[in-house]
């Protein structure tokens, strides 16, 4: 029975390895953080770089953003010991967005002057918006440059159905909003309510039920005191 056990376990850690491996490279590349936003909505994306050698570091990322879904509002936040620069676009046609009409979208997006050495990552986050409506998701192409002057290019669009690529472009899924989601961006405060008028409700029905509960417990402590008294009073008697 032990020997049995012991093979199960090696067979075990065997294929927990061989996935680790399968899983090690696929998972290597430059990509997004979270994978998916809701349309029409407003989203931080970390964009996460590893590095993936061992005698060379990471010293600079450019991202390009969509021209065919061009975005009003991108925010990079800054990044201790990078600097970012930030590249526009004139758009051939204008886009309008809070009553605005946007003439121009940001192209691209440059963080140099840091190092990810190696064995190391690093997140750039960036505040987008508004995301579009008419689209299932938007791709944004990546180069990663190290400092012995590869330049490695995630270009690649993964396509539904087809195996990774071997250099796929970090890839922002976008949703359907939700009622409430859609509730919360417009600030009407009606999800807001109906969570208090919910957890009103619950309040004071746990309250109500609590009050019962003692309740029903006094009288049954009442009619035990009144018992023993008259079994007591009646030994007395006798």
């Amino acid at each position: 029975m032990k020997i049995a056990n012991r093979r199960a376990a090696t067979v075990g850690a065997l294929a927990a390895g061989t996935v680790l491996l399968l899983a090690g490279p696929a998972s290597a590349h430059v990509g997004v953080d979270p994978q998916q936003a809701p349309k029409g909505g407003y989203s931080t994306v970390d964009f996460k770089v590893p590095n993936e050698k061992d005698d060379a570091s990471t010293v600079k990322l450019e991202v390009t953003f969509p021209t065919d879904h061009p975005l009003a509002s991108v925010m990079p936040q800054p990044v201790p010991g990078w600097d970012v620069k930030v590249d526009k676009k004139k758009l051939d046609k204008p886009i309008e967005t809070h009553g605005e009409k946007i003439t121009e979208a940001v192209s691209k997006v440059t963080w140099s002057g840091g190092k990810i050495k190696p064995g190391q990552f690093q997140q750039f986050p960036v505040s987008m918006g508004q995301l579009p409506e008419d689209g299932d998701q938007l791709v944004f192409k990546a180069l990663q440059t190290y400092d012995d002057d590869d330049v490695v290019r995630w270009i690649e669009e993964p396509r539904k159905g087809a195996p990774e690529p071997e250099h796929p472009a970090p890839v922002l899924q976008l949703t359907a909003a939700g009622k409430e989601e859609a509730d919360a961006s417009s600030g009407d405060g009606k999800a807001t309510e109906r969570t208090a008028s919910a957890s009103g409700d619950a309040d004071s029905d746990g309250s109500d039920t609590t009050a019962r509960v003692l309740g029903a417990v006094g009288i049954v402590v009442g009619l035990a005191g009144i018992a023993f008294g008259v079994l007591a009073g009646r030994r007395r008697a006798s």
